[in-house]
């Protein structure tokens, strides 16, 4: 078995532990022996102070006189043959200096005084202090004073000088199996790019079944993807599967205010990848360190460019080695530097793009199994209603839906608390604004222009989800989709379909106020842009299938920075007019659309007026038959008024935090 095997086997080592806060313990340590100090010099104060210190011919006064209370006689042969300290308690009228109550002296004891204290038969004789007793008190609290000191000011200096020589240390961590481990079954939506990445996987723990076909594993890989598309989380998942040590890291590590220790970090980071090779390296955000070299108005940038060059030269340079696989992830591939992006360094390009359909019902899946659902949650209908959102914007939603259901006080989330959560998470919290009859009419007939256009122009893939009148995000009101499949691609058709119903809103809006407004603006915007691209972009115009639009590069990658027009006046005048072109002519038509539907583009807005929110098979049931069969849950708005000028105002009770449409998405 060769050492690669025996390496590759190896368990990873457990993490090491951070170390605990020496800081904050040596601090109390150091506190209660400062406290300790200061009683010490207390007690020894008021031992100098309180006793008088006699001789022993007043000491034999003071007995014969019958003042002496108590007292103690303590040997000491340092003093001398017979010497002794001799401590009494008196009255505050013994006569001592100062009113003192008690008498301490020192010296030999003369015949005398023994036959004096004996009289006496008050003084107890106690042992005489040992050396190490005398010398913990006079020497300790002067070995506090001087600890504490080094501690303040030494240590910390050290300290200082430590982290200064750690600036070029590599900051990546190692990962640990036990800790927070994700596997590929907690990662769904990209079954793609988790194919390309377990072959890394398997690569390290039969790596004789892909060496025997001659084959070798790359040395790095890159994944690229729109943000919250689960890159750092295919990674982490790889640190879950893969047997060996991993490694992660943040471009953003690498950079630093001193010169040099961009690069630093990096050889620092292979030298531990090379000690526990084979091993896995996940770089962070790798556009960071990574950028296209001099990039930029003002030329580049030297750290950031030393930096790259050194990860250049350690993933293939004179002195690589096997082993170390690098794993990047990062949402512009396109800034990155042509260099890092060869074959011997990212040999590999995983795209992690947003998930279809399957992918969002399967994402919803693994994030649904730590939330209470209830039975009539159906996440095929979330997927199928959440086109182009992420991973991320996924559990979002439903982390969403869950407070939502927890402020209406509900055991289970519900599938309105996951519309309701949707509506929010897409268009932004309804907001109650006092509208006068003029406006709401105006608004009213504005939706229903949009809603009966989209309804008699759909084919089935796109129907009528919801119209309000509600205020929600930038918007007054709303008329929402439900798609019935992924649209990856829009026919010609499709295209002046949706303008039409861009301008149905103003059509609307004019046939009862007979003004027009700027309530159409984002209309209009919209309208404009599809159709601007249809003739500059898709080739979808009498123009011809030519590319007139204008290239988008910024500056500040270093391309192309003087740019001479490549359009002639004639053909910009030629596009101006094929652009109006296309929206006068699905203007006239959704006019007469409207015009064969007006009875029901009527009922429509009355039902907007009466409801504030109807669903689409309502709108499609007027269209039918004329009215609305089914029923229409109410959503009850509570009652604003404007302030009366020159009245005081009263405030009203706050709304509850659940309020809010509560109709459930209805497939159609």
């Amino acid at each position: 078995m060769s050492d690669l095997d025996n390496k590759t086997k190896r368990r990873l080592p457990p993490k090491k532990l951070p170390p605990e806060n020496v800081f904050s313990k040596a601090w109390l340590v150091w506190l209660a022996g400062a406290m300790l100090l200061i009683a010490l010099l207390m007690w020894r104060t008021e031992d100098q102070k309180g006793p008088a210190r006699i001789n022993m011919q007043q000491v034999i006064e003071l007995i014969d006189s019958g003042k002496v209370t108590e007292g103690t006689i303590q040997y000491d042969p340092s003093i001398g043959p017979t010497g002794a300290t001799i401590t009494g308690k008196v009255p505050v009228d013994a006569g001592l200096p100062l009113g003192a109550t008690s008498f301490v002296t020192e010296g030999r004891v003369t015949d005398e005084t023994a036959q004096a204290l004996q009289r006496s038969k008050i003084f107890k004789e106690v042992r005489s202090e040992t050396v190490m007793k005398s010398l913990l008190i006079n020497v300790l609290p002067i070995m506090l004073l001087i600890g504490l000191v080094y501690f303040l000011f030494v240590r910390q200096l050290r300290s200082t000088g430590r982290s200064a020589l750690n600036f070029g240390k590599s900051r990546a961590k190692m990962l640990t199996r036990d800790r927070d481990r994700l596997t590929f079954a907690d990662v769904a939506g990209c079954d793609e790019a988790k194919e390309e990445v377990s072959e890394v996987v398997e690569f390290l723990r039969d790596p004789k079944k892909f060496q025997k076909m001659g084959g070798r594993i790359p040395k790095g890989m890159l994944m690229v993807g729109p943000p919250g598309t689960g890159k750092t989380l295919l990674a982490k998942a790889v640190a879950g599967e893969a047997d060996v040590p991993f490694f992660s890291i943040s471009g953003s590590d690498f950079v630093e205010m001193f010169v040099g220790v961009g690069a630093s970090r990096v050889r620092d980071m292979f030298e531990q990848g090379r000690k526990n090779a084979p091993c896995l390296i996940f770089i962070d955000e790798i556009d960071a360190v990574g950028r296209q070299r001099g990039a930029g108005l003002g030329g580049g940038n030297d750290e950031r460019e030393q930096t790259l060059n050194s990860l250049l030269v350690e993933m293939d340079g004179f002195d690589t080695t096997e082993g170390v696989i690098i794993i990047a992830a990062t949402n512009r591939p396109d800034v990155l530097d042509s260099a890092l992006l060869r074959p011997g360094r990212f040999d590999r390009q995983i795209y992690v793009d947003l998930p279809d359909i399957i992918g969002r019902e399967q994402i919803l899946r693994v994030h649904a199994r730590k939330i209470s659902l209830a039975e009539s949650v159906d996440l095929g209908v979330i997927a199928r209603g959440t086109p182009g959102l992420s991973g991320a914007e996924l559990a979002n939603l439903l982390n969403e839906s869950a407070l939502l259901a927890a402020r209406r006080n509900k055991k289970k989330v519900e599938m309105e608390d996951v519309d309701d959560a949707r509506d929010k998470v897409l268009w932004g919290r309804e907001r109650r604004r006092v509208m006068d009859d003029n406006e709401k009419k105006s608004l009213a007939w504005h939706e229903a222009g949009h809603a009966v256009v989209q309804a008699v122009l759909d084919d089935g893939t796109m129907p009528v989800h919801k119209a309000t009148i509600i205020p929600r995000g930038q918007s007054l009101g709303s008329v929402t989709y439900l798609p019935t499949k992924d649209i990856l691609s829009s026919s010609r058709q499709k295209l002046l379909d949706r303008i039409a119903v861009a301008m149905a809103g103003r059509i609307g809006e004019k046939l009862v106020t007979h003004d027009i407004s700027n309530g159409a603006s984002s209309d209009i915007k919209m309208a404009s842009a599809t159709a601007r691209a249809m003739v500059c972009d898709y080739g979808m115009s009498d123009l011809g299938p030519i590319a007139l639009g204008d290239n988008q590069d910024t500056v500040f990658l270093g391309r192309d920075i003087t740019r001479s027009k490549h359009i002639s006046e004639d053909t910009a005048r030629q596009i101006d007019e094929a652009i109006s072109s296309l929206i006068k002519s699905q203007y006239l038509r959704a006019e007469k659309i409207i015009g064969e539907h007006l009875a029901a583009l009527e009922k429509v807005a009355s039902a907007l007026l009466e409801h504030e929110t109807i669903e689409g098979r309502h709108v499609l049931e007027i269209l039918k038959f004329g009215e609305i069969k089914s029923p229409i849950v109410v959503v009850r708005q509570s009652n604003r008024e404007p302030p009366v000028i020159g009245k005081p105002v009263v405030k009203a009770a706050p709304e509850s935090m659940g309020s809010g449409p509560a109709a459930a998405p209805t497939p159609a």
